[in-house]
């Protein structure tokens, strides 16, 4: 069954300030269903950094008076780090770097979502992350991107393992880790050559919430693109 949202719903969108943070902001923003929307990014005043982990208890503290919420995503993440891109090959793999990028893109998300788990409604809730299908380790049929790569691998074991423990006590939260597809943004900008299909953040977002409210619940957490179909972990 897909899911049942409430009128009024509470959304919060953590990384707002970036391409598809601030779409998913909008798209919500104009959903008639969603009472209200929180945005978060590293804007707030006290520096709310995901590799802070104080940080990140004291922007959940922050929020916790506007929940609960029946939406929350994690929009937050990084392909390229101090200016340095994805390793191309074996020998280009530095250990500050791929601390980096496990801290940012697995660990801090992890312990957003420790903190935010207690603010979760009851019922049929989501609470997505944006992930990528190069985290796959099925699908890694070219190699390259270890950091990135790895890091999502992490991710997605983090959100699965997380989603088992989280439906115990409500069998209606689907977690979610989604691929968004290639979007025109900062992120993907030196990515984007040879690219078949480059998408507007409004239209990946659009594609990812449609995706996300026909999900039927299940133990454990989906993998997705911004197009609903399922993505072998």
């Amino acid at each position: 069954m897909p899911v049942q949202l409430p009128h009024n719903f509470n959304a919060l969108v953590v990384g707002s300030g970036g391409a598809l943070g601030s779409a998913f902001v909008n798209y919500l923003q104009n959903e008639a269903a969603c009472g209200q929307v929180v945005a978060v990014s590293r804007s707030l005043d006290d520096g709310f950094d995901l590799e802070d982990p104080a940080s990140i208890e004291r922007m959940a503290n922050w929020v916790r008076g506007q929940g609960p919420f029946h939406v929350v995503i994690d929009a937050t993440g990084a392909l390229t780090i101090d200016g340095i891109g994805p390793e191309k090959s074996l020998s280009r793999v530095d250990a500050d770097a791929l601390h980096r990028s496990f801290s940012i893109n697995a660990i801090g998300p992890t312990l957003l979502l420790r903190h935010l788990a207690p603010l979760i409604a009851s019922g049929d809730a989501i609470y997505a992350k944006l992930s990528a299908r190069v985290g796959s380790i099925r699908d890694n049929q070219k190699g390259g991107w270890y950091g990135y790569r790895a890091s999502k691998a992490a991710l997605n074991m983090l959100l699965q393992t997380a989603a088992i423990e989280l439906q115990r006590k409500n069998p209606g939260l689907r977690v979610v880790a989604l691929q968004p597809g290639t979007v025109r943004s900062r992120l993907s900008e030196p990515f984007q050559a040879g690219v078949p299909t480059l998408l507007e953040p409004s239209a990946s977002v659009s594609g990812m919430m449609r995706a996300m409210t026909e999900l039927a619940s299940k133990s454990g957490a989906h993998f997705i693109d911004y197009q609903g179909r399922e993505i072998p972990w």
